[in-house]
């Protein structure tokens, strides 16, 4: 190959313009410059789309869980009215009610002397199959007798 340039080229070329086999610096400095941009851009992003999140982490575990939820259905949904949901529910703050419920069972339970946790009881799910009477003779206990839907109750 011959070194001369075309007769109807310019004589000073600009110097993005490249010899036949060498490295085109504009192109891998604007592919850098390109990766560094997608990065940083992908970067913001994700910084932007947990906002949520890191708003509700200092609230109730309930209202963090349900905004992470709505988050992440935001980002693989491309629904941005579930992003824009768990960003209004991380600003309200929803009062506590399980604190003062638990201090009114509790105060309730020492009006009634019972310790403090004691008032959950298991209750048995059944009623007992037979009750022993003192002679001996088991009896199965029935539901009170139940009167037709015509007929009225007679007065005594």
């Amino acid at each position: 190959m011959n070194g001369s340039l075309h007769p109807a080229a310019p004589h000073h070329l600009p110097s993005f313009i490249t010899a036949p086999g060498e490295t085109d610096v504009l192109m891998v400095v604007t592919g850098i410059i390109l990766l560094v941009s997608v990065l940083i851009f992908g970067s913001v992003f994700f910084r932007l789309h947990t906002m949520p999140e890191r708003m509700a982490h200092r609230s109730h575990k309930l209202q963090f869980e349900i905004v992470a939820v709505l988050g992440l259905l935001a980002l693989f949904t491309h629904i941005h009215l579930f992003w824009v949901a768990g960003l209004l529910l991380a600003l309200i703050d929803i009062p506590d009610f399980g604190g003062s419920l638990s201090r009114i069972a509790g105060s309730t339970e020492k009006l009634a002397g019972i310790g403090p946790g004691e008032g959950a009881v298991d209750l048995p799910n059944e009623a007992p199959a037979s009750v022993v009477q003192g002679d001996g003779a088991a009896t199965v206990p029935t539901a009170p007798a139940l009167t037709p839907k015509g007929k009225e109750m007679a007065h005594a």
